[in-house]
């Protein structure tokens, strides 16, 4: 026969065990906002040669812009550049965006940069991000959409836009 305070043990057990099990579940069950996702920045591109790509030739990316989910932002990323007579082909894309708040957001990207015939201006064409994840309320963000914009091949210098959707 159980005694009152072996008895009382368990019950107390059970609880707490039931308590944590409510919590975990009311964690992942947590809200989640799917939001249009718009991000304009500028950038520069240094190219050179990167080991992790399958050409050898890879862009770094840093820049700065502005998203009304974020903010104002920061972001870096690294691609693999393959190049095709004129065109350009870059996959691999890494992408980091860090908010003013710290909080990061992740994507993957790949593309073309075409020419516009205009010295050497190159635009974006079939270019798409896709959102990986991120830190803090982007741990789990999820999303993607088309990425714009261009860049002067010259200097390195130009201009980005992401356009899509963010679920976090």
């Amino acid at each position: 026969m159980l005694t009152s305070s072996l008895r009382a043990a368990r019950f107390v057990r059970f609880g707490a065990a039931a308590v944590l099990a409510a919590a975990a579940i009311g964690a992942s069950a947590a809200p989640t906002a799917t939001k249009p996702f718009k991000l304009n920045g500028a950038f520069q591109e240094t190219p050179g040669p990167s080991p992790r790509c399958p050409s050898q030739f890879g862009g770094t990316i840093v820049g700065f812009g502005d998203s009304a989910v974020t903010g104002k932002v920061v972001f870096l990323s690294s691609d693999c550049i393959t190049p095709n007579g004129a065109v350009y082909n870059f996959s691999d894309g890494k992408f980091v965006i860090l908010t003013t708040n710290g909080e990061q957001i992740f994507a993957n990207y790949s593309g073309q940069f075409v020419p516009t015939g205009e010295g050497t201006n190159y635009v974006f064409n079939g270019a798409t991000y896709q959102i990986t994840g991120g830190t803090g309320k982007f741990k789990k963000a999820s999303g993607g959409g088309t990425l714009t914009g261009g860049e002067d091949m010259a200097t390195g210098q130009g201009t980005l836009q992401l356009n899509g959707q963010i679920t976090y």
